[in-house]
């Protein structure tokens, strides 16, 4: 067991994608459960303001960097993580994983046609991988415990949630044990990049944490306010982070 570090308060495992992939095929073997939480510099923002998400983010068994900013803050404030595990890479190397071993996966999220065009692109990209079920993302609270059960029913041992947050980090916290599933791992929109609808930042963008500056020129209206606002909020955090755990100079030699 890695010890974890303390980031703003948060603790975060630091494992590599290979550490973090061989954890969440122990648990699958072994027959325990292994919820997984991301967090990227909007998600940390996020979290100070929202407390349900921090509760239900900081409740999981794996808390990962998810965003290559959260990985340059670790190392600036003395508490480096190895490197970025982005849901998605984890989330593809899990079902090429499950397809090899012949575990079961359930697909919770995004729209209905954009759901039934990822699992027809699954299916050909994992051609042997076990589907036990699927389901929209779109349903009302009073819907949950309901869809818990289907999920349970269904045998999944691997359960992706395509939802944004809070919304699947709290479906998790609340609903997972019942789900019946011995892993979590909530993957975003990364249903739609699958599916077609969105495009991936390439290589380049993604080395340089320019991730969410790709995803906002795709979607001007919906993400560049949310992004620029959450980016210099974490900026800032970062920032009096570090004047906090800068030992302060020494006073001066007053005497004479």
């Amino acid at each position: 067991m890695s010890t974890r570090q303390s980031l703003f308060g948060i603790e975060l495992d630091p494992l590599t994608m290979d550490e973090t992939v061989r954890r969440c095929l122990a648990a699958v073997r072994d027959g325990q459960r292994l919820e997984i939480g991301v967090v990227n510099a909007a998600k940390l923002v996020n979290m100070r303001r929202d407390r349900r998400l921090a509760e239900a983010v900081t409740g999981c068994d794996l808390v990962l960097a998810d965003g290559q900013a959260v990985v340059w803050a670790s190392r600036i404030l003395r508490a480096p993580l190895p490197e970025r595990v982005a849901g998605i890479d984890l989330f593809l190397r899990l079902l090429a994983e499950a397809e090899s071993a012949g575990v079961s996966v359930y697909f919770l999220g995004a729209r209905h046609e954009v759901l039934q065009e990822m699992l027809r692109r699954v299916a050909v990209r994992f051609p042997g991988l076990k589907v036990a079920g699927s389901r929209h993302g779109y349903f009302e609270d009073a819907e949950q415990e309901a869809i818990a059960d289907a999920i349970a029913a269904s045998g999944a041992q691997m359960l992706f949630l395509g939802m944004t947050s809070p919304k699947k980090e709290i479906f998790t916290a609340a609903h997972g044990a019942r789900s019946g599933v011995r892993l979590v791992h909530g993957v975003g929109g990364s249903f739609d990049i699958l599916a077609g609808v969105t495009k991936r930042a390439p290589q380049s963008w993604q080395r340089w944490g320019l991730e969410w500056l790709y995803r906002a020129l795709q979607e001007p209206r919906r993400l560049g306010r949310r992004y620029l606002t959450t980016n210099a909020s974490f900026l800032i955090m970062t920032a009096r982070e570090l004047i906090r755990l800068t030992p302060s100079a020494a006073p001066a030699n007053r005497s004479h």
